[in-house]
């Protein structure tokens, strides 16, 4: 394949190197893997970032205009969780029908679907009545539905492997952050305006829609991001391993979202202000994002199913915790609660991906889609517990939510068994590619 150097071609004395071989991706790897800030400096992931953070932030309004609705409307907390159900839930089924598509015909349209949530979500609170605002919850949420996958089958294109873990740790709490600053942004424009200060989404989501439009040109993989076969023979997924990454996912959500969605209104019915509960609200999610964090860095020593498991475990006592005191000790024993049940998110995402490797739209929208719709549905059961018996006995009901998903981690693959399915996956590959009569490389 090479060719001699012709004399005008030879390399001339006073080069010294030839920048060209450090360029090689084989090369540069290894740099970015030890890094972290390498993954920050990513504008591509930048980008997908912080659209995911004004889309998430819309989910932490929610709880925030609870209250304002049950006064203006007379509704009880099971009535406003539909709220929740409709934006959630609508943006769960319609998850893995938009996985699909970004599996088939890629992702660059993905701005779309912000400027779609951030127009249906601006109105929300201008309906003259408590159903048409959630029917326009519910038009919203499929915005939503459409941005998860296609936001991260993009990021896992544009993520370094070796750092798979943290890096779309990274990418989910950009999300995290936009539920954090949802709290704090609604205690302000709701205490201001009432239910119409819902507005302010209108302006940041478009301007984050079209940059998003305009920056996602440069992220790879028109059709196939996550550089699978896309035909062939396959390799069956392991369903049970499969079922359990989404109990646990689903069962982690339902417990960060029904946190997040009662906590100011428990605190309001205990007596505290707007200004206690907006930031206690904060705390539980910006703690969660911390944990996303955490989790990653730490799933890429020491594996994710472990770190899965002793999250659960740990959550077990904090959850009592929060359930029996109240006040000031809520930041701290809230705030571990947020931290340790939504720090595993990013890995058992990355698990489905890798289950269902070739499909990695679907599998996020598979997972990501039924944790959203547990979320949804498990406010209002949350929410009808809090009016029978209470709200400390509603909390109380995520203790037997946890060991009910500590049954399943067993079944959870370790990074050895992804790493054979893998290997399987290339051996059909290959051989698939001889039987269709490939050609052998060319002899040097």
């Amino acid at each position: 394949m090479a060719e001699p150097c012709s004399p005008a071609k030879a390399p001339r004395a006073d080069v010294p190197r030839r920048p060209v071989i450090i360029k090689s991706p084989r090369q540069r790897g290894p740099r970015p893997a030890r890094d972290a800030t390498n993954i920050l400096a990513n504008r591509a992931l930048l980008t997908l970032m912080l659209g995911h953070c004004i889309l998430d932030m819309c989910v932490g309004l929610l709880p925030i205009l609870y209250p304002v609705l049950t006064h203006r409307f007379h509704l009880d907390l099971r009535a406003v969780g539909f709220i929740s159900l409709a934006y959630s839930g609508m943006a769960s089924i319609t998850q893995p029908f938009f996985g699909v598509i970004a599996d088939r015909y890629g992702t660059r349209l993905i701005g779309l679907a912000l400027i779609w949530t951030a127009t249906t979500f601006s109105i929300i609170g201008l309906a003259p009545t408590f159903p048409v605002m959630v029917a326009l919850a519910a038009v919203a949420g499929v915005g939503s539905g459409m941005y998860h996958p296609m936001g991260a089958i993009s990021a896992r294109a544009v993520i370094d492997e070796r750092r798979r873990n943290t890096a779309m740790a990274v990418y989910v709490t950009a999300g995290t952050i936009g539920v954090a600053a949802g709290p704090l942004l609604g205690a302000l424009v709701f205490g201001i305006f009432g239910a119409p200060g819902t507005l302010v989404m209108f302006v940041p989501g478009i301007a984050t829609a079209l940059w998003l439009l305009k920056e996602v040109e440069g992220v790879p993989g028109r059709r196939r991001t996550d550089g699978q076969v896309a035909r062939g023979p396959a390799v069956p997924v392991p369903l049970a391993a499969m079922a359990a990454v989404i109990l646990v996912m689903m069962s982690r959500n339902w417990t960060v979202i029904s946190f997040e969605a009662y906590i100011p209104s428990w605190y309001k019915s205990l007596g505290y202000g707007a200004a206690f509960y907006g930031p206690l609200a904060t705390t539980v999610v910006l703690a969660s994002a911390l944990g996303t964090v955490g989790s990653g860095r730490l799933a890429d020593r020491y594996g994710r199913r472990g770190i899965i498991t002793g999250t659960l475990v740990l959550t077990l006592p904090f959850i009592l915790l929060f359930a029996q005191f109240t006040g000031p000790s809520g930041f701290v024993t809230g705030g571990m609660v947020g931290l340790l049940a939504a720090s595993t998110g990013p890995l058992t995402l990355v698990m489905a991906q890798e289950l269902m490797a070739g499909s990695a739209g679907l599998a996020s929208g598979l997972v990501m889609g039924l944790a959203f719709v547990t979320g949804a549905i498990g406010v209002p059961i949350t929410g009808a517990v809090a009016d029978a018996f209470g709200m400390r006995t509603a909390f109380r009901l995520q203790i037997v939510v946890v060991l009910a998903t500590l049954l399943v981690t067993p079944f959870l693959p370790t990074e050895g068994h992804l790493a054979a399915l893998g290997r399987r996956r290339a051996e059909l590959a290959a051989v698939e590619g001889t039987a269709a009569g490939a050609p052998d490389p060319a002899p040097a």
